[in-house]
């Protein structure tokens, strides 16, 4: 009976390691301020850090970072679940029980880690949708592409117009009696009381209220990455060279239009919906598109190293949450809620770049990264 097994390492396209490598930098940039403090979730952050510095780094996270990295590692995960399909089809391998495995395997670490570490974690969410993206593998690619945008479209006209009505109503809401108890659970609290505090936090951002809006905003993506897959525009960028380029030309329009556009009058609340919809899925389209062509030139050198971080991004996740667990919260450094925009930067920027090296010095030893090792262990049913 033919048999499965996890890509080798000639078959790796490095630039989409990059990207992912490029995925996990940008969510950290976004998680470490919703790890370091509650003003990401309940409001007030420009209350406490209220200095032109850290409204300016603020700005720049959310212009360039917020909505657009999820939305990439969630393109770059609907792109590997297609590749891993027709790797299993092309050696007569039913690709549904493995897809299934490779999914309830990621639920369980998602759930350790929702829940014990990081109350916004993804790998819960992408599990989930990874099932329900196992319903459109049978479908035809203009299927992937209607879905998609209808679902971003259905989630985005209709709320941002309901919102754009009631926008004399709109006020930035401050919730300090939430604000507090995270301080005193995260800032002062035991281990039991971190995790009450986690699982109320998980539950204000996953309740069954907005879980289509989480459908809606981040399958379309997975249903984009699977489209890039079989089309093999990342497979071979020098056959798809011209209509890569229009698609880098149009999101990058939507990008700018999207994402800096907003604060050219104010950045109102009833446009956040669309800045992060349709300006977050865009600039995530651009990105991978833009590191694709870049490794075509002398750029390449700059962000090779990324690849080390891509080819373990599951288990840097990971890690990021443990350091920052560690670093914020009171059974470790306590530093929760004084840390500053300016000081959450560096913070990333020195953890990233240890992650680069501690990557590379371990792929030189290992194939895969420890949880890539234990994900592909379960997924397949063998050693590997």
């Amino acid at each position: 009976m033919p048999k499965g097994g996890p890509i080798v390492e000639k078959e790796r396209l490095e630039w989409v390691d990059v990207a992912r490598g490029f995925a996990i930098f940008g969510i950290f940039m976004v998680n470490a301020p919703a790890f370091n403090a509650p003003f990401f979730l309940y409001g007030g952050g420009e209350e406490y850090f209220s200095s032109e510095m850290s409204g300016m780094i603020r700005a720049i996270i959310d212009i360039f970072f917020q909505a657009s990295f999820y939305t990439l590692f969630a393109l770059m995960f609907g792109f590997g679940l297609q590749m891993m399909k027709d790797r299993l089809v092309a050696k007569g391998v039913s690709y549904e029980p493995v897809l299934q495995r490779r999914m309830f395997i990621l639920f369980l670490f998602g759930i350790v880690h929702a829940f014990l570490i990081w109350h916004g974690d993804i790998l819960l969410t992408y599990s989930i949708l990874g099932m329900i993206l196992l319903l459109f593998m049978k479908g035809k690619n203009r299927t992937l592409l209607r879905s998609a945008f209808g679902m971003l479209a259905a989630v985005t006209l209709p709320f941002t117009l309901l919102l754009y009505a009631a926008r004399d109503f709109n006020a930035a809401v401050m919730n300090r009696e939430a604000i507090q108890a995270a301080m005193t659970s995260y800032g002062e609290g035991t281990l039991g009381e971190i995790w009450a505090q986690n699982l109320t936090d998980w539950w204000y951002t996953n309740s069954p209220g907005n879980w289509p809006f989480l459908i809606m905003s981040m399958l379309p993506m997975m249903l984009f990455g699977m489209y890039i897959a079989r089309k093999r525009w990342l497979h071979e960028p020098e056959n798809h060279r011209n209509e890569m380029w229009k698609w880098w030309v149009v999101t990058g329009v939507l990008f700018l239009v999207f994402k800096v556009g907003p604060y050219f009058f104010g950045r109102p609340m009833w446009f956040e919906l669309a800045q992060d919809n349709i300006g977050g899925s865009a600039s995530a389209v651009f990105y991978v598109l833009s590191i694709t062509m870049l490794y075509r030139n002398s750029v390449r050198r700059a962000i090779r190293p990324l690849r080390w971080v891509g080819r373990m991004s599951l288990t840097n996740y990971i890690l990021q949450s443990v350091v920052s667990f560690i670093a914020f919260y009171s059974v470790g450094f306590g530093f929760y809620g004084e840390v500053s925009p300016l000081q959450s930067t560096i913070f990333v920027l020195i953890v990233f770049l240890l992650q680069v090296v501690i990557s590379r010095w371990w792929l030189k030893k290992y194939r895969y990264g420890p949880v890539e090792w234990l994900w592909r262990r379960g997924t397949y049913k063998t050693d590997i």
